[in-house]
């Protein structure tokens, strides 16, 4: 295994539990975690977009964005079981796309990006269903075909969101958005999809529920 791999199998295995805690403790935290989390996005943002014609719009995007990650919580704050829901959708999306990827290679996905291919877009859907299928099981969450769209159309969007910023990266010729995340790049390179996927799972449970 890589170094770089090491690191951030490493650094996820401290951040995720810390996060867990930062979410189901409550708003306050929650709410200092997310400022944070922007203003260093809007840094890497305007960091990246300096070779970009996109800076003013980006902004804007990461603004809703976030908006979006604190309405889903504030909106659901007796049960953060929903919340963590879509951000388990986005995460073993990240992690199924990768490992697939990995393990299977296989035919390129698109020339925007090199990394992607067939079997890792495949692996983020079979990877999200398989851990959701574990979370409804320990949590006793009551499955319905709405939770499968949920599911669907969440995944789908971090899959695109991933996409975005790979081409972002490309066009400003830069293989990460900073280094805050040993192994894992900046704060941005982590959360490109759940940018997309957040907002989508929102409006997907506003639709369907």
């Amino acid at each position: 295994m890589s170094s770089e791999f090491i690191k951030r199998i490493l650094s996820s295995i401290v951040l995720l539990p810390l996060i867990f805690f930062i979410v189901i403790e409550g708003s306050f935290l929650f709410v200092i975690f997310l400022v944070i989390c922007f203003f260093i996005s809007v840094l890497e943002w305007n960091n990246m977009s300096k070779k970009l014609k996109y800076k003013n719009f980006g902004l804007i995007f990461l603004l809703i964005s976030f908006l979006s990650i604190y309405n889903l919580r504030l909106n659901y704050n007796d049960n953060y079981i929903i919340f963590m829901y879509v951000i388990i959708i986005c995460v073993s999306t990240d992690i199924g796309g990768y490992i697939f990827g990995k393990l299977f290679k296989g035919p390129k996905l698109t020339k925007i990006s090199p990394n992607k291919t067939y079997s890792g877009a495949i692996g983020s859907f079979l990877f999200t269903f398989l851990i959701l299928s574990i979370f409804i099981f320990i949590f006793k969450v009551k499955f319905s075909y709405n939770v499968a769209i949920l599911a669907f159309f969440t995944s789908l969007s971090c899959q695109i969101g991933d996409l975005f910023f790979s081409f972002l990266k490309r066009k400003a010729q830069i293989k990460d958005t900073g280094n805050f995340l040993p192994g894992h790049g900046g704060i941005l390179d982590r959360v490109d999809g759940m940018l997309f996927g957040v907002p989508a799972g929102f409006i997907t449970l506003v639709l369907i529920y």
